[in-house]
């Protein structure tokens, strides 16, 4: 699976990835809003080989996860995660560099991904949990066309305290394939091409 957005190309984590993740999965601020904490050179191997057959949907709890690469470098990873195949809903979730926070690289690549899902997969609904402290992320989620659904109080522990977490939600009637189309309009049309490796 490799999949390339205007900017971006969207491919499985894989073996050789591992000083890249590292390089934003080994920070505080990026752990911060995550339930694992930072990795570590020793830690970081396992994690990437874990996740390099995150390819494929065949049941509840299955997940596509992709990294993220521009210019040769994973700078994130997106994923979508089905919940239930019967209830045809799915979370989706990203974790950028923060070098590259503001460029709408997080809207570009979760905007094919949510696509994907109700495309490719035949979601109904699509939703993303956020800590409400991470402002950030609660702007992709509109830029997505999501709307807030609700707030979970105090339902993850993240450091030693409590967070809320925020729901966003996008139905597959109120979905814009076209992100110029979208009431949200995110910054950067996606031109979304499958390639076989």
């Amino acid at each position: 699976m490799r999949l390339i957005t205007e900017r971006l190309i969207l491919r499985p984590l894989r073996v050789g990835d591992e000083s890249d993740v590292l390089a934003y999965r080994g920070r505080a601020d990026v752990c911060r809003y995550l339930e694992e904490s930072p990795f570590t050179a020793a830690t970081i191997g396992p994690f990437v080989s874990a996740r390099t057959s995150a390819t494929r949907i065949a049941g509840d709890g299955d997940r596509v996860l992709l990294a993220v690469e521009l210019d040769g470098r994973v700078i994130g990873e997106v994923r979508l995660k089905v919940a239930s195949l019967r209830n045809r809903s799915g979370e989706i979730g990203w974790v950028f560099h923060p070098a590259h926070h503001g460029r709408g690289y997080a809207t570009e690549a979760a905007h094919y991904l949510v696509g994907f899902g109700f495309g490719e997969l035949g979601l109904h609904r699509v939703w993303a949990q956020v800590d409400r402290r991470n402002v950030a992320s609660a702007r992709v989620c509109e830029r997505l066309g999501m709307r807030l659904e609700g707030v979970l109080r105090e339902s993850l522990r993240l450091d030693g305290e409590w967070a809320d977490q925020e729901v966003y939600g996008v139905l597959e009637r109120e979905w814009h394939p076209d992100p110029a189309a979208s009431p949200s309009r995110p910054e950067h049309l996606i031109a979304a091409d499958r390639r076989s490796d």
